[in-house]
């Protein structure tokens, strides 16, 4: 038996015990339920619990050689390189977004399936073997060989940097959201208490650490994703295989749409949303009066419960109304414009979950199709080009085990998108034959306990105590989360989900963290500031820098910018804008050299940053200035092309590389031994 082969047989065996243990702790707990413990224990059990693990084993793998420490040695096994992938892979985006999007979009969601999956396509063939052999440890590295020089390396780490931060706050935020919910604390302080669990693995171990945790971690996610929508499926369809089972289901949820949508209670609270709508609108033209009239009328309305004695909670109710007024016009033209357009929104009922590019005429039909194709292509070459994903396949002994780990890497992260689509089913399914129609009066109690963390909200706008759908507002981000509550399972499938979530955003924001501290402490510090450093010296820059920009990432996910699936999606557009036409073209295109690629990232950046800030509201846009009416989430669509365009014409337009940079390329791109026998493909 080869010594590679032994080694993956001594890790099986590692994992294998590791599982049995995971699963005694979920049946334990499953028994603790059953005689009483608490909910409350139980999700901090899971949560605390499973970092445990994942501190253990970063404690465990420490080191200070830099070459586990950046690329884990080299020495991962495609098997367990491909599942460490997978959950690098399968963030808070995939885990908790992906069902919440499929959800509420329906067909248009697939968009994030065929993407993603496609992705991989890429990888295999354009870009994972090939950097495999380079052979470096960082995307920058390549860059620099490449492109001759530090000007291109400082483009990559810039663009590498911004792509994987706005990636790690969106997984932050995911860590937040779980431990807000499952331990009941504060949003923003849930978030820094589950900082300390992403820090614990990449802050002590590097690569090395991260990789062996990152395996852990996928074993706990997919489980913890199969397992509950498998137990609604055996309870809706008397099958346990929801993958082959939900299109039956979706059959029923069409015939449940006609029905709901056209029930006369419910066309009676959207007309009430509408009218609701064009009052902000007549508020937001009579600014600033509208603003001082509502002041007034709160203030006197304060007074009337006063004298008139009424409830301390009905008073403490409009005390906080009149805390939460607008202080100044421009913040109440926001403010009133954003519940404009929610009380728009719900006038319409949603479309119908299997209908394609749905719209209301031909018009919004071809805007829905375009989005959907331009999402899908931002999202393939998003992922061939995502650094932190990439960096896996440095880990790998060998080109062909790089070769292989992709192959792995689909097949664990196939597990989860195929059962996504049923998620949604399942869960919609659950909410419109369950949940509306109920007593407000008598919903369950995680309405509720969701509803403090601000994801569930109900509002009774017609007052008969009877929830139409349209009156029901679930956060994308919460869907997959409650879907247990929802069905009602045990409480302990809710920490088993709970747990799966923490474990896909840990993998992710630690492989993201790592990306950024290698890159400000290896690709800048290291390479262009200080190449004498030493080793010691390089390994406390990274740490240093790891840990600032984690608490930077924390804070911003504090605010909540966003939902977690736009935050990875603008990730996605960033990546591939700056850096799949300079990885393609710099490992099949010989004639691009320094100031081709350089100008092309710049002016792939430039774009869809100049996209995003025109089209989306948190940066003051608005989707009146979208270009082909394209959604601010696949503003890497225009980034692209741009980015190819002014590489070859720059390239064109100026010297060809170096002799030694054109046989660098020879030598990347042929198998070992072969380049003297065959001719390498020029154009």
């Amino acid at each position: 038996m080869s010594a590679r082969a032994s080694l993956t047989r001594r890790i099986g065996r590692y994992y294998l015990f590791y599982a049995a243990g995971f699963f005694s702790l979920v049946a334990m707990l499953a028994m603790a339920e059953q005689l009483g413990l608490s909910a409350r224990w139980i999700g901090q059990i899971f949560l605390f619990a499973t970092i445990a693990i994942y501190a253990a084993i970063g404690v465990m793998s420490r080191t200070s050689d830099v070459s586990e420490y950046y690329v884990a040695g080299r020495r991962v096994p495609a098997l367990f390189n491909g599942m460490a992938t997978a959950a690098d892979w399968m963030s808070a985006a995939s885990f908790i977004g992906l069902a919440g999007t499929l959800y509420y979009a329906g067909f248009e969601g697939l968009a994030f399936v065929t993407g993603w999956t496609g992705g991989y396509v890429l990888v295999a063939l354009l870009l994972a073997p090939f950097l495999r052999k380079f052979g470096q440890f960082t995307i920058p590295d390549f860059l620099g060989a490449r492109y001759e020089g530090h000007f291109a390396r400082v483009v990559g780490v810039f663009a590498g940097v911004l792509a994987s931060f706005v990636y790690v706050v969106a997984q932050i935020y995911g860590v937040g959201l779980i431990t807000s919910r499952f331990i009941g604390i504060e949003f923003e302080i849930g978030v820094f208490v589950g900082l300390a669990g992403i820090l614990v693995c990449s802050f002590l171990g590097g690569m090395r650490a991260v990789t062996w945790t990152q395996v852990a971690q996928y074993l706990i996610l997919i489980v913890a994703y199969l397992v509950p929508v498998g137990i609604l499926s055996y309870k809706v369809t008397g099958v346990p295989l929801p993958q082959v089972t939900y299109g039956k289901v979706l059959q029923d949820l069409g015939v449940k749409e006609l029905e709901l949508f056209s029930e006369p209670r419910e066309h009676a609270v959207r007309v009430q949303y509408r009218h609701r709508a064009e009052e902000y609108a007549r508020k937001i033209a009579d600014l600033p009066e509208s603003l001082a009239a509502e002041r007034m009328a709160q203030v006197q309305r304060v007074n009337e419960l006063r004298t008139q004695g009424a409830a301390a909670r009905e008073i403490a109710v409009a005390e906080r109304q009149l805390r939460d007024l607008p202080r100044t016009p421009d913040e109440a033209r926001v403010k009133w414009e954003r519940a404009r357009q929610d009380s728009l929104s719900r006038t319409i009922p949603p479309p119908p979950h299997a209908e394609a590019h749905p719209g209301v005429d031909r018009a919004a039909q071809e805007s829905a199709r375009r989005n959907f194709l331009a999402l899908t292509f931002v999202l393939m070459v998003g992922t061939a080009a995502l650094p932190h994903i990439l960096m896996r396949y440095y880990t790998t002994p060998t080109v062909r085990e790089a070769r292989r780990s992709v192959f792995w890497s689909l097949f664990f992260i196939f597990l989860l998108y195929v059962t996504a689509p049923a998620y949604a089913v399942f869960a919609k399914w659950e909410v419109y034959s369950s949940l509306v129609g109920s007593n407000i009066a008598n919903l369950p109690h995680w309405v509720a306990s969701w509803g403090k963390v601000g994801l569930v909200r109900i509002e009774d706008i017609n007052g008969d105590g009877i929830l139409q759908l349209a009156e029901l507002s679930i956060n994308s981000d919460a869907i997959l989360l409650l879907v247990p509550e929802l069905a009602g399972l045990p409480y302990v499938v809710s920490g088993l989900v709970a747990a799966g979530g923490l474990a896909a955003a840990l993998s992710t924001a630690d492989g993201l963290l790592l990306t950024i501290s290698h890159a400000l402490s290896h690709d800048l510090y290291y390479k262009i500031v200080n190449p004498e450093a030493s080793t010691q010296r390089r390994l406390v820059i990274t740490k240093s820098q790891l840990l600032v920009v984690a608490v930077v990432a924390a804070w911003v996910a504090s605010l909540r910018p966003d939902s977690i699936l736009f935050m990875v999606g603008l990730a996605f557009s960033i990546a591939a804008s700056a850096f799949f036409p300079a990885l393609v073209l710099g490992i099949f295109w010989k004639r691009a050299n320094k100031w081709g690629a350089v100008s092309g990232m710049i002016a792939g950046l430039g774009v869809t940053l100049y996209y995003i800030v025109r089209t989306h509201p948190f940066f003051g846009g608005s989707m009146a200035e979208a270009w082909l009416d394209i959604h601010p989430i696949s503003c890497g669509v225009f980034g692209v092309p741009a980015g190819f365009v002014v590489i070859a014409v720059v390239s064109l337009l100026t010297p060809p590389p170096s002799a030694e940079v054109q046989a660098l390329v020879d030598d990347v791109r042929l198998p070992d031994g072969e380049k003297n026998r065959k001719q390498a493909l020029t154009f």
